[in-house]
């Protein structure tokens, strides 16, 4: 278990946990695979705010204008729009092994119920999802752009970030 045990305890304990919800035998085996796993998701993640000239704050007020990209400890992804019009798009996705959420969700005119942080659950008074799990990385663009370009870039992202964490996942299951 060595990559396992490499990782924080706080993600050791996220990594347990979802593994009750994926059908796989709970034993070292399956923690060491998913612990690979969430490793690279969160390679694939650095990769992406790199390329697409992201940068990393720890909090993100909920009436920030701007728009964020979020990765949780469970390894979920939140895309979620600048402010237009009072709402925001978000998009869900989950990391896909769980059995327990949706895979993915979209709601066009969301709220956030709080401000978002690294290490709390992201709210949402109205959304595609009631709340998350707790943040691990929050990420908004290092330049400011105008509200729809904004918007058009974190659900490419996303999109982007879904397909490789589908195809690390395969990695899991196989």
């Amino acid at each position: 278990m060595e990559v396992f045990n490499s990782l924080a305890p706080v993600i050791q304990e996220h990594i347990k946990q979802m593994a009750k919800t994926t059908g796989l035998p709970l034993e070292d085996e399956t923690y060491e695979k998913l612990a690979k796993a969430w490793v690279e998701k969160e390679k694939a993640f650095q990769e992406a705010l790199q390329e697409h000239r992201f940068e990393e704050v720890s909090f993100f007020g909920k009436d920030d204008p701007r728009g964020l990209l979020v990765l949780t400890y469970s390894g979920s992804l939140l895309s979620i729009g600048p402010l237009k019009e009072g709402k925001r798009r978000v998009e869900y996705t989950s990391i896909g092994l769980r059995t327990d959420v949706p895979d993915s969700a979209v709601k066009e005119d969301s709220d956030l119920a709080e401000d978002v942080e690294t290490d709390a659950v992201v709210k949402f008074s109205r959304g595609p999802i009631q709340q998350s799990s707790p943040v691990y990385k929050i990420a908004v663009f290092s330049e400011e752009k105008p509200a729809e370009e904004e918007d058009e870039l974190l659900t490419q992202v996303i999109q982007e970030l879904s397909e490789d964490f589908a195809e690390i996942n395969k990695t899991v299951i196989d």
